[in-house]
């Protein structure tokens, strides 16, 4: 009777002993970074957890950074334009280069952080670059009897009801600034009325604003669209051909902008080296063939060959004033009339 009693007691203490938690490392990232077979794979090689959250727009991208001081997230891909945001606001360290070995097998071009815009400050390293696109736009080749040469296609009556644009203030700002033949990145206050004026004409021409390349694909494929701005570029060119569309793609005349994604540790992170194993994971050569082959995104070790037009890509800047546009886009968007601003 002693004995079984003594036999209870040690299971019950046993019972109630925490278990030895798995770490986490918990990763804000875009559709199609971080995909579950290659997570997996990580989670075996350093026996942890990875809790992988996805975002739709740099805004939501700030929304979740910002909160909480950057203590939800410890690592995160953003585009170096954002990156100058997150460097002000002091919501990212610094990088121990010599923890991401990978680097070394960087193009030059990527692996010279100096020379990148938003990525270095006062000679720490930030960010790693891991995947870059241009923003083209994708055309039906049914419903256009020759390419688009011109971004004004978006604004084209003819295909009221049958474009697609994205939902994001900045960018949009962007492109519209550019179709009126203005700076894309400085928009003068003089301007601003006639962007507005513009964006509200794009509201009424397009069949709606998505945020994720599959939803894109969607709407594309079941909505008989004939236009789709490429906010995610060759991703969704390739998701679409997987798909069976007959679609081209071209890139503007006025130039189209392009975005450089890159890793960065939140100043919350929990377990740098593994943030920094994380990031190093992302450029290993099988992993960084596995993003171009899956998600037809240019990675930074192995050169771009499909590429073409390069003098007319423009990477993105900051902007002259973020507040202002996402506060006006929301407007817009809305249905807000232009005797309103």
């Amino acid at each position: 009777m002693i004995l079984r009693l003594l036999t209870c007691l040690i299971v019950s203490l046993t019972l109630s002993l925490p278990s030895q938690a798995v770490e986490t490392l918990r990763v804000l990232t875009w559709p199609g970074y971080a995909d579950s077979d290659l997570v997996k794979a990580f989670e075996k090689k350093y026996d942890v957890r990875v809790e992988v959250s996805y975002i739709s727009s740099d805004e939501v991208l700030r929304q979740k950074i910002s909160a909480n001081h950057g203590d939800d997230f410890d690592v995160f891909a953003a585009n170096t334009a954002e990156l100058q945001h997150y460097l002000d606001e002091k919501l990212i360290v610094p990088l121990r280069l010599a923890n991401i070995p990978n680097t070394a097998n960087q193009l030059p071009r990527f692996r010279n952080a100096k020379n990148i815009p938003g990525i270095t400050q006062l000679g720490e390293v930030y960010a790693v670059p891991y995947t870059y696109s241009e923003m083209g736009l994708i055309f039906d080749r049914k419903q256009f009897k020759e390419a688009p040469t011109s971004i004004a296609v978006m604004w084209d009556p003819r295909y009221q009801g049958r474009v697609l644009a994205f939902n994001d203030s900045s960018h949009n700002f962007s492109i519209a600034s550019l179709a009126l033949g203005g700076k894309p990145f400085r928009i003068e206050d003089k301007n601003v009325k006639s962007v507005v004026d513009h964006l509200i004409a794009l509201r009424r021409n397009v069949l709606t604003f998505y945020t994720l390349p599959e939803e894109s694909v969607e709407l594309f494929r079941t909505q008989t669209a004939a236009l789709l701005f490429a906010n995610y570029g060759r991703q969704q060119l390739k998701l679409l051909q997987d798909a069976g569309a007959d679609v081209g793609y071209v890139i503007p005349q006025e130039g189209a902008l392009a975005w450089l994604d890159c890793w960065a540790i939140t100043r919350g992170v929990k377990n740098k080296n593994l943030a920094e194993r994380w990031i190093n994971y992302m450029l290993d050569i099988t992993v960084s063939r596995e993003l171009t082959r899956r998600q037809g995104l240019s990675n930074t070790i192995e050169a771009d060959t499909t590429t073409r037009d390069a003098d007319k890509i423009i990477w993105l800047e900051p902007v002259e004033d973020d507040k202002r546009r996402a506060a006006l886009w929301a407007r817009i968007i809305s249905g807000d009339l232009p005797g309103r601003f």
